[in-house]
């Protein structure tokens, strides 16, 4: 019985830091591979006008490395009207901006994108007095991410 209470016990606790890990992180399911979702979302993003910085194609890397990873790219992109407003809320949060965004593949084969919730940002960085622009980003973003799943 005590063996059985043990095992319950460490089965709650990997679950519920799996779930504080992923706190703060949004995923969507995309119908895409990982190319085809960020070429996708950085169309997108182009068309509406936000700065694309760079594209980082981590499995590539790591093949070079010698090493193996499911497909993983991350594109690095933001728009100056809304982060300079955060950051002169709180100028640390320039530490999470710009913004990103993940495409990855897991290892069932479904691709998701990912990113960072403009809110949990906000909290990590205790940004205060900017609750428009917050949701003027999550909303966006939010957006953004779920046209180019599509």
């Amino acid at each position: 019985m005590k063996y059985l209470s043990i095992c319950s016990l460490l089965i709650l606790l990997a679950v519920s830091t799996a779930a504080v890990a992923a706190t703060g992180m949004e995923s969507i399911k995309s119908k895409h591979s990982v190319e085809a979702s960020l070429d996708k979302l950085e169309q997108i993003l182009d068309t509406k006008g936000l700065t694309v910085f760079t594209r980082i194609k981590h499995s590539e890397n790591a093949e070079k490395a010698g090493q193996s990873l499911r497909p993983t790219e991350l594109l690095i992109f933001g728009n100056p009207n809304m982060g300079s407003p955060l950051m002169r809320c709180q100028q640390s949060i320039a530490l999470d901006l710009p913004q990103k965004a993940l495409a990855w593949e897991d290892d069932k084969g479904q691709v998701w994108l990912s990113y960072n919730s403009p809110s949990y940002l906000a909290d990590r960085h205790g940004v205060r007095g900017c609750e428009e622009i917050l949701k003027k980003m999550e909303n966006a973003l939010s957006k953004l991410v779920s046209s180019a799943s599509k």
